[in-house]
């Protein structure tokens, strides 16, 4: 495969204690996510951890403090995008309690 470039990787246990390795590529102003580094990282995935769930993550900071989080799958047509979801990105001092207090509720329901 060559040289690859990750530009993190994590290695974490589930609530049922199933483990798994998060390679991530994060990519801000113009430049994009690619392709051939997600299917990259599977290849480092399946060399350096073959006993581990792969889960690719992408991270596109796009304008205005806002990220994109993206997680990958590998299907028999190639690898897709699972999930992909927006955040706007907030100082801690323009979240109050309340916020706060309203978001754990909702996590709960």
């Amino acid at each position: 495969m060559g040289q690859v470039e990750t530009d993190e990787i994590y290695v974490g246990l589930d609530k049922k204690g199933a483990h798994y390795v998060f390679p991530l590529q994060a990519k801000g102003g113009t430049d994009k996510l690619n392709v051939v580094q997600i299917e990259q990282d599977f290849g480092v995935c399946e060399h350096k951890f073959p006993s581990l769930v792969c889960r690719p993550l992408g991270a596109q900071f796009i304008d205005d403090g806002v990220i994109v989080l993206f997680e990958f799958e590998q299907t028999a047509a190639g690898v897709r995008i699972n999930s992909e979801k927006h955040y706007r990105l907030v100082p801690p001092e323009e979240i109050s309690e309340a916020d706060l207090q309203n978001y754990r509720q909702r996590q709960a329901d």
